[in-house]
């Protein structure tokens, strides 16, 4: 069970992400990264360079956020802005510690940046992830096209 009910996560205050939605070929978790391919949703790959957005919860069939969207549904992708918290997906093993630079995994999950990889995201919290499934990790997004160092 993730240990957040919400993909957005805020501030209360900001108005909520503007969202663009896309049929997707492949079910997608929420808290994953999407990119777009041609006029459809893909799942990010491995340190993808592309415009990222973020799976929303499918709060319109009132599911949760740990139940995937399905195969060939029509997905909502949020756009970041750097100002906005969001609950990203990591994957189990993963050892987040606050500050710490986040890049995309093969799945489109959100693993720390290695030297040269695009940060995407960076943590807002520490969170060492031995639950033995994916967690959310509440996330902001990086300014620019920063590379790890």
């Amino acid at each position: 069970m993730a240990r957040f009910n919400k993909i957005f996560a805020g501030p209360y205050t900001e108005a909520t992400p503007q969202v663009q939605e896309r049929i997707c070929a492949t079910a997608v978790l929420p808290g994953t990264a999407l990119v777009e391919s041609g006029s459809a949703f893909a799942q990010a790959g491995a340190a993808s360079n592309a415009k990222i957005l973020i799976a929303q919860d499918n709060y319109l069939a009132l599911k949760d956020v740990d139940t995937a969207w399905p195969a060939n549904d029509r997905v909502i992708g949020m756009e970041p802005l750097d100002e906005q918290f969001f609950n990203v997906r990591v994957p189990t093993g993963t050892n987040v510690t606050r500050g710490a630079g986040l890049t995309t995994n093969a799945a489109g999950k959100f693993v720390l940046a290695t030297t040269g990889q695009r940060i995407i995201m960076f943590a807002e919290e520490a969170y060492n992830n031995t639950s033995g499934a994916d967690q959310l990790v509440r996330a902001r997004k990086a300014q620019g096209n920063l590379a790890s160092a």
